[in-house]
């Protein structure tokens, strides 16, 4: 019997075309896409007209995302921390996957990116309470990188092997985690 192959949804909380949010998701995927038994959709929210929440709009958009959502194993959501929080489109992506969230039950990966000394702990943080409080399975091994403008050259390479190593961890775990989990 050929097994099932594994869909991994990555969401991008940034909608910068050059964010290293952006550009730091990219190194997971590739991680991930390593394995040719698993399959990445990004979700960049730029490519959806997504509803505001809390009006009752079921437009095709929406419907979309959430099918791609609802059909993936587990998610990847890369964040930057933007006034102690995570993005405002990530939350308005999160708020588009309708109630019971097509999140809960799914294993959930966080990566977080910021300019400063703490990294993204803050968005992290908040980030992984939604995702709980919507029925995800947040991994444990939440990724945070400080001082992200100093991680990649000009045109969009990590100059840092030990960053690189860990965001790549994101996608690495996650699948991991799938595997054990559907063991």
């Amino acid at each position: 019997m050929e097994s099932k192959k594994i869909k991994i949804v990555a969401i991008i909380g940034s909608v910068s075309e050059n964010s290293f949010t952006r550009k730091s998701l990219k190194l997971a995927v590739d991680e991930i896409e390593k394995n040719e038994n698993v399959s990445v959709d990004i979700i960049d929210p730029r490519d959806f007209d997504l509803p505001l929440p809390g009006l009752g709009i079921q437009n095709e958009s929406r419907k979309r995302l959430q099918k791609i959502i609802g059909d993936a194993d587990g998610a990847i959501l890369a964040t930057p921390e933007y006034n102690g929080s995570f993005s405002s489109i990530l939350k308005m992506t999160i708020e588009n996957l309708g109630y019971p969230s097509e999140l809960a039950g799914k294993p959930i990966a966080i990566l977080g990116v910021a300019s400063g000394d703490m990294g993204a702990i803050k968005s992290i943080e908040a980030l992984r309470g939604v995702c709980a409080h919507i029925g995800g399975i947040v991994l444990p091994n939440s990724t945070s990188v400080a001082h992200i403008s100093d991680k990649f050259d000009s045109d969009g390479k990590c100059i840092d092997e030990q960053t690189e190593r860990r965001i790549r961890r994101v996608g690495f775990g996650l699948v991991g985690y799938i595997i054990d989990y559907n063991s």
